[in-house]
């Protein structure tokens, strides 16, 4: 077992969610440390949320910029191998530019950042930091998930016909930011956020699209809506997709996107369902360990954990089939790739799983996703029934 690469943090301290998730997953497998963070976007609140947690004081920063600094000035096998960002989506693009260009590998929250110009802008110092750049869609990381991508992939369903994608919460079913509610307080604010609902949760259906089927969007119809009265960013998304011609097929696929924060008493209800010519599946979050496949001779149901699955599928499961699996597991798949990747780069050729291709979203899939957001948001205004991706 490799010693656990070293990880910074930027944002995600008292009071975040998210952080919290991430530092978990990627502590699950032993593959990061947290060494160091600059853990709120105020230096009182930073060095608190640090001091709460047990760092260092002296890596325990009040800025990033500090923090990049602090870390540069430490010997190489001291400092941050990687850092994760987990602010507001309007800081995403200067934090992964700066430390990118630094050398450190980068583990993303999605959407990646605000809009195309910015996602060039990270390519761009991703590749001159020669780094690995990851981006946290978590359902990649389902192994059931990893098995519906490796059925469609082999042919299983035959040819693409029709995805549809339903992404339906209820949280912001009410102004709840103006009571003080810190997640939703950013998340509504389209200075922080830019879109709402579109960002935060359509921005997984297209990812879940994506990864599953391998098809590419070529335009898209949109209509974005805003139901609570005040609000100033959408809450609620319907978008329909025509996929880009592909080799297996003679027609090009059809899709269908429902992303929605205002849905009464739903919790996190995200599911996918690929309809082929010859077979369909259906994958829900709220039974994410089983995968439901549907031909002419019937319903199959696929289980987690069970020897027949892909590897991928297999790589991801910790429990053996009947012990569930959740979304910290899931969240841990995606650092456990970026980790093996990391090592692989740095040439660390006894590693666990040497030589493969390392699964998980990377700075193409986050910088496609903003790239369908712009196209959505572009839809949204315009008169013409469909907007080029």
């Amino acid at each position: 077992m490799l010693s656990p690469l070293r990880l910074g943090m930027v944002g995600g301290g008292t009071g975040a969610f998210i952080g919290a998730v991430h530092r978990m997953a990627a502590a699950l497998d032993a593959h990061f440390r947290l060494v160091a963070g600059c853990l709120s976007s105020t230096p009182d609140r930073a060095i608190a949320s640090g001091k709460a947690l047990g760092l260092d004081d002296r890596r325990n920063y009040g800025t990033w910029r500090e923090m990049i600094e602090g870390e540069l000035a430490l010997p190489h096998h001291e400092r941050i191998d990687a850092v994760a960002i987990v602010t507001p989506n309007h800081t995403h693009a200067a934090i992964a530019c700066d430390f990118a260009r630094a050398g450190v590998h980068v583990v993303c929250d999605k959407p990646l950042c605000m809009n195309g110009h910015e996602a060039s802008a990270i390519e761009a110092a991703a590749r001159d930091g020669n780094i690995v750049f990851g981006v946290t869609y978590t359902y990649a990381g389902y192994p059931m998930v990893r098995q519906a991508r490796d059925m469609v992939r082999v042919g299983r369903l035959g040819d693409v016909r029709k995805v549809v994608v339903e992404y339906h919460q209820g949280w912001l079913a009410r102004k709840i930011e103006d009571a003080g509610q810190k997640q939703a307080a950013w998340r509504t604010d389209p200075a922080l956020a830019g879109a709402g609902a579109l960002g935060d949760i359509g921005s997984h259906c297209e990812q879940l699209i994506a990864n599953i089927t391998g098809l590419r969007v070529e335009s898209l119809c949109a209509d974005l809506s805003t139901f609570v009265h005040g609000r100033l960013v959408d809450d609620d998304a319907s978008i329909l997709l025509r996929f880009a011609p592909s080799a297996s097929g003679p027609h090009p696929a059809r899709g269908i996107i429902s992303a929605s924060q205002v849905c009464e008493g739903e919790e996190n209800n995200i599911s996918i369902r690929v309809f082929g010519s010859n077979a369909s599946l259906q994958w829900r979050h709220d039974d994410a360990n089983a995968l439901t496949v549907r031909d002419a001779a019937g319903e199959h149901r696929l289980s987690r954990g069970q020897a027949t699955l892909c590897e991928s599928a297999q790589r991801g499961s910790r429990l053996p089939p009947g012990h569930p699996e959740g979304y910290i597991e899931a969240f841990a798949n995606v650092y456990a790739g970026v980790a093996h990747a990391i090592r692989a780069r740095a040439g660390f050729a006894d590693q666990p799983d040497a030589g493969r291709v390392y699964d998980f979203p990377d700075l193409h899939d986050g910088i496609r996703g903003v790239r369908f957001i712009d196209a959505v948001l572009a839809s949204a205004k315009s008169k013409e029934k469909w907007t080029r991706v």
